[in-house]
């Protein structure tokens, strides 16, 4: 197997299809079907569904391997360069999107600066989709919320952030005259992370300290989404401090409660595989800007020393 055969199946993959594949790789048709031939005699195995275009169940355990490859290729790469004096290399880092909104910038104003040779790509999304990601080989770094219970990823903590609630403005909560409790909370449905989420967990280990339990009106993979849907008036959510800035606009309003944890948000890697110079230098660049930045936005406090 070379490595022209892995490029060609993870592009038919990746573009739906040999047909889209080629265009992609600006080759003819004939050579990915020759390439991704080769490789499934070679493995003895059927990974592309003729008939949908879709990694069959073998075709899935090589798309992870060869976006890992790919990845230590790329890793290599810049490593080389790093050691003829340059850090020229691709750091892709994942981000999720209520710290994305304040960090991102200010990550991109100093790689420019202390690195310039440094290309980054960022994404946006989930905890549970950026870790997916990361495993899979197409993310070098991660900045998500903790815990990250996946026993191939390491992850080292940066910053804690409140918990807030926000909700219409007429909600009963919002009406109390006084600090919302947590058993105030457990008496009414509320817009939640789904479980999975670190978010949830968190949240749900505050309850079960108080012998409470939450009431889900509504379960949302995603914060800012959650953040949102409060903000329109559809119900009360809790959501981390950096999600809900005061300039929103919208029925919706701050509603001051007690007894909330904060989260934790943290860097991670892979476990297996050594990130290249030029993402290692760009980790260090987080580190100090987390450091510096992080005592300056609303409800954040970094815990790096």
């Amino acid at each position: 197997m070379d490595l022209r055969q892995l490029q060609a199946f993870l592009a038919v993959i990746e573009h739906g299809g040999f047909t889209a594949a080629a265009k992609a790789t600006h080759t003819v048709q004939s050579n990915i079907s020759t390439h991704v031939a080769r490789l499934e005699r070679e493995l003895d195995a059927t990974l592309i569904d003729r008939a949908t275009g879709n990694p069959t169940q073998e075709g899935e355990a090589v798309v992870t391997r060869v976006r890992r490859v790919q990845s230590e290729l790329a890793s290599l790469e810049a490593d080389v360069s790093a050691l003829r004096g340059s850090l020229r290399g691709t750091v892709r880092i994942g981000v999720i999107g209520t710290t994305a909104r304040w960090f991102t910038p200010i990550l991109v104003d100093e790689v420019t600066k202390a690195a310039p040779e440094i290309r980054l790509v960022i994404a946006d999304g989930t905890t549970t989709s950026l870790t997916t990601r990361i495993l899979d080989g197409e993310l070098d770094v991660g900045l998500v919320g903790l815990p990250v219970d996946e026993p191939e990823i390491s992850s080292s903590p940066l910053f804690t952030e409140d918990h807030v609630l926000v909700g219409p403005k007429d909600h009963p909560l919002a009406t109390l005259g006084r600090p919302v409790e947590l058993e105030d909370l457990a008496q009414h449905k509320l817009l939640l992370p789904v479980e999975a989420s670190a978010f949830r967990k968190e949240i749900e280990q505050t309850f079960a300290e108080k012998n409470l339990r939450l009431k889900p009106q509504l379960e949302v993979d995603g914060l800012r989404l959650l953040a949102t849907l409060a903000f329109q008036g559809f119900g009360v959510a809790i959501v981390p401090a950096t999600a809900a800035p005061g300039w929103v606009g919208g029925p919706w309003t701050p509603i001051e409660v007690e007894g909330l944890a904060r989260r934790t948000v943290g860097l991670v890697t892979r476990r297996r595989g050594m990130p290249s110079v030029a993402a290692q230098r760009t980790i260090e660049i987080i580190r100090a800007i987390i450091a510096a930045q992080a005592p300056n936005v609303s409800g954040l406090y970094s815990i790096l020393v």
